[in-house]
């Protein structure tokens, strides 16, 4: 099913139904109907919700459109960012606890927000913000910038700013990028980007190459998912596989990734010498 993803166009892909299958993953004969049906009803309340704002006297605006995710998701969902101390990253990424806890890491709850919106045919998009995962939402020439890990409040240049200096540093700056609408791919790989980290981290090398072949048969352009299959083979002793993998890695990978490439051909060369 993931490799039938990796071959639609990326305007076509469903964000909220490649993050179910990302969870079933590491939830295992679990019954996904409650959760699509949750989805569902995200969308029907948000169109409620927006009717009854027009019918209060609000035009259809961005003001109403926001206003509406924020009343079904914010309020009377709940849905949160994960700011729960102790709170196991896997969760977080995982969209079946993340329905079930109503918190979650910023991109995950966007996939909340964006299938939502766009269930309403509004324009949203992600954005692939460095620390953070937000929502734009166009309409009319007028752009609108929302944080759905902070009860999709509007989101101003200095808001931004801050996001950007708390992850890369106080030198850091805006790039004009960071306002281009992220695919749909790049989103639902950072959201198990997230599972794969935190899979290593417990030295899980078996779940964390699960994740990183789920993200490589949506995103089969990715490159860079190829360096995580070869590195994690190697740990796992699957030495024919993590040869393939670096091989494709040292092939495909830019000039620009010189020290990666230059990473990958040393314990490429280490592995050719167990075969």
């Amino acid at each position: 099913k993931m490799e039938s993803y990796g071959r639609l166009p990326d305007g076509e892909i469903d964000l909220a139904s490649v993050a179910l299958d990302f969870a079933a993953l590491i939830h295992p004969g679990l019954i996904l109907d409650r959760y699509k049906t949750h989805l569902e009803k995200l969308i029907k309340d948000v169109g409620v919700r927006h009717a009854e704002l027009l019918a209060s006297g609000l035009r259809d605006c961005l003001d109403s459109r926001t206003a509406a995710l924020r009343d079904v998701l914010s309020v009377a969902c709940g849905y949160a960012g994960d700011v729960q101390e102790g709170r196991d990253e896997i969760q977080s990424a995982d969209i079946v606890s993340v329905i079930d806890s109503r918190m979650g890491a910023s991109v995950a709850l966007a996939v909340l927000y964006l299938y939502a919106a766009r269930g309403q045919e509004w324009g949203a998009w992600g954005l692939d913000i460095p620390g953070s995962c937000a929502v734009r939402m166009d309409m009319g020439g007028e752009r609108v910038i929302c944080d759905p890990a902070a009860g999709f409040r509007v989101m101003q240049a200095p808001d931004l700013r801050r996001i950007v200096k708390r992850a890369l540093g106080p030198k850091a700056e805006l790039s004009v990028s960071y306002y281009e609408p992220a695919s749909n791919r790049a989103v639902l790989v950072r959201l198990q980007n997230i599972i794969k980290t935190r899979q290593i981290e417990a030295e899980d090398y078996e779940g964390a190459l699960q994740s990183v072949k789920a993200m490589r048969a949506i995103a089969p352009e990715e490159y860079r998912l190829l360096l995580d299959q070869g590195v994690l083979c190697a740990r796992l002793n699957a030495t024919m596989e993590a040869v393939g993998a670096l091989e494709q890695y040292i092939e495909r990978a830019p000039a620009s990734r010189n020290h990666d490439r230059h990473e990958a051909a040393m314990l490429l060369q280490q592995l050719k010498t167990l075969i």
